[in-house]
């Protein structure tokens, strides 16, 4: 059985992420008693709040998968990373612009 304790890693960085950066964008925070070890973030809607978050993560850019869904209507980043013991699963979704421009065109 996994206890509330067992989330003691992705919560504590939850918490230092907080207090270290707390003019970031609130993200969509997902936590799981059947990875215990991990911490889901994601933002939707604007990319240049993944960046944001990526940034402050410390991921590297080139560690960024880059990725469409929906019929290639919305564009995906995604990265992970190991930080303070915790795994870290960012995800951002936006919209294809380019997608919606050529469709107008």
């Amino acid at each position: 059985m996994t206890t509330f304790t067992d989330l003691s890693r992705p919560m504590a960085l939850l918490r230092l992420l907080a207090a270290d950066h707390p003019d970031l964008p609130a993200p969509h925070v997902g936590m799981s008693p059947h990875f215990p070890h991990r911490l889901n973030l994601s933002v939707h809607g604007d990319l240049a709040e993944f960046e944001a978050w990526r940034e402050a993560l410390g991921i590297d850019a080139n560690e960024v998968r880059h990725n469409t869904q929906s019929g290639d209507t919305t564009l995906v980043l995604a990265a992970t990373a190991t930080i303070a013991d915790a795994h870290v699963e960012l995800v951002g979704y936006a919209p294809n612009l380019a997608l919606v421009a050529a469709a107008v065109a």
